[in-house]
């Protein structure tokens, strides 16, 4: 489900009464006290500079109304194709193709896991006596159940309890039934993790008995989200040694980013070495990744991946506005009642989608992926898997990607019908076989942010000696480029090479505080190498 919603939404409509009202009851007091008569016109000014700061973008697009609308605000990307499609086609079937030099060759550090199994070590072979069962429930999608799998583990040890393996709890967006072991190796969990957190299937008889077989009767300790090591040492623990067991549900980013190195290491050791998908999983991921590189024979057996944010539930949550027109309007109204129910609805909320355009939360339409791509130097011999539920009027807005990007693949084209049947309606295993094809990709382009790239940044990261390899789009910049149907092909050109130079620049990116290591594994989960190397 989409996060961030009160940044995306409106402002209050009724903000400037308010404060108004409030400057003027401020000042009328003021008047009343002549020993500060001399004060009133500075407090007059004062409040009424913060009463027209109140309004941020809204003020701009009144005084904008029935003139020219701000660059960038508005969606004119089909016409700067229309413009530029003439001179990509030119420059098709290049003898440079951005793919085989998309990362530069210069000196990098070189950073490589810490040993297999090891970066976390107990310091004696048998684990201390278990102070009680850690149950933990985790929510949301592929990733969001990813991230509270990883941080029970670390939480586990931190507390030396007994992990019983996560609860998935069926989300009423994400529809999916799966249980733990129908996404991760169950066997494989257990085992990796036996040397640092004792972890079982369920709870042994007596303490189901204990608890009248009913999981709900255990004792439900609501952690705030972030919580501290000491918040788990000083409010979690009491209850675990006195109960027996405790339950924390939702438990969703229950676990502060920044935690001393012992329990890091076990983030580390969980979501990079532990968890793996389970065996069918596996087998036709790694079918498709090969049927990818056969295909991707122009390039070398090399290929982009994108994660395409382009559902309906997308485009609706952002509140942006492209151009179907009144259908359109309606049927992203429609899809807000039905997904946020009535949210978008409340009394002084305003829907802005110029701002939100201006402000870079726009979804990225596959055109414009495609554009930026040709701009780069990526030409129509490249290869492009696109990881993406549903699109939005797929017909439509894939149509112009395909155009730019013949060899384009999806799971859907990779796998046959028969593959994919026994992964139909469970969207947490269909995502598991595109986060597979994307992790191996020599370029994976992130359009909306997420826990998906995230984690797959974090992960190739750890694949790739501590380069993420990945194209992270300036939506800001990229708005004001796609507004401008007069921009000339060599200057956008030039623009999208320095953004992918950006890209490569911040591949190397170590974790800052309070940053996660999920996304940034060095230096938490990596070490230096002590000399230097070409990285391609």
């Amino acid at each position: 489900m989409p996060q961030g919603h009160s940044r995306l939404g409106g402002g209050r409509g009724s903000k400037k009464s308010l404060v108004e009202k409030l400057v003027l009851a401020v000042v009328s007091a003021v008047f009343r006290r002549r020993g500060v008569l001399l004060f009133a016109p500075v407090l007059y000014i004062t409040g009424m500079v913060l009463y027209m700061g109140s309004f941020g973008f809204d003020v701009g697009v009144r005084m904008n109304a029935g003139g020219p609308a701000p660059p960038g605000s508005v969606y004119r990307s089909p016409q700067v194709f229309e413009k530029l499609w003439p001179l990509m086609e030119n420059e098709s079937n290049s003898s440079f193709n951005a793919l085989t030099m998309a990362w530069s060759q210069t000196l990098h550090q070189s950073w490589q896991p810490c040993g297999s199994m090891t970066i976390c070590q107990t310091g004696s072979k048998e684990l201390p006596e278990s102070n009680g069962f850690l149950i933990i429930e985790a929510n949301g999608g592929l990733n969001q159940q990813r991230l509270s799998i990883c941080d029970a583990v670390a939480v586990a040890g931190l507390l030396n309890a007994t992990l019983v393996i996560p609860i998935f709890h069926l989300n009423s967006v994400w529809q999916d039934s799966s249980n733990f072991s129908d996404i991760f190796d169950e066997d494989f969990f257990i085992d990796s993790l036996k040397n640092n957190v004792k972890i079982v299937r369920e709870l042994p008889e007596d303490m189901l008995q204990q608890f009248d077989y009913n999981i709900s009767s255990i004792v439900n300790l609501r952690v705030k989200g972030w919580s501290t090591r000491n918040h788990y040492l000083e409010k979690v623990l009491p209850r675990m040694k006195e109960l027996g067991a405790v339950r924390i549900a939702p438990f969703s980013n229950r676990l502060a980013n920044a935690v001393p190195s012992p329990v890091q290491c076990l983030r580390c050791l969980a979501n990079f070495e532990a968890l793996r998908f389970a065996e069918p999983i596996r087998v036709l991921a790694e079918r498709m990744v090969q049927r990818m590189t056969r295909r991707s024979s122009e390039g070398g057996g090399r290929y982009v991946s994108v994660h395409l944010r382009f559902e309906k539930d997308m485009v609706a949550f952002s509140c942006c506005k492209y151009d179907g027109g009144e259908e359109e309007k309606r049927e992203m109204d429609i899809a807000r009642e039905k997904g946020w129910r009535g949210k978008f609805r409340r009394k002084g909320r305003v829907i802005k989608p110029g701002a939100n355009r201006m402000d870079g939360k726009c979804p990225l339409t596959p055109l414009e992926v495609g554009m930026m791509l040709r701009g780069m130097g990526f030409d129509n011999t490249t290869s492009v898997y696109v990881a993406a539920g549903k699109i939005y009027k797929e017909e439509k807005f894939m149509a112009p990607l395909k155009l730019m990007f013949p060899y384009l693949q999806t799971k859907n084209t990779l796998a046959t019908p028969e593959e994919l049947a026994p992964f139909k309606g469970f969207s947490s295993r269909l995502a598991a076989l595109d986060y597979s094809v994307c992790l191996q990709s020599e370029v994976f382009v992130t359009t909306q942010g997420g826990n998906f790239p995230h984690f797959l940044i974090g992960h190739r990261r750890y694949l790739f000696g501590g380069h993420a390899k990945t194209i992270r789009p300036d939506k800001r910049k990229l708005a004001l480029l796609f507004d401008n149907p007069k921009i000339r092909w060599e200057n956008f050109k030039r623009q999208m090479q320095a953004m992918l130079h950006r890209s490569d620049v911040k591949g190397s990116e170590l974790r800052k505080p309070g940053g996660s290591l999920y996304t940034f594994p060095m230096p938490d989960c990596m070490c230096k190498q002590n000399k230097m190397k070409h990285k391609h």
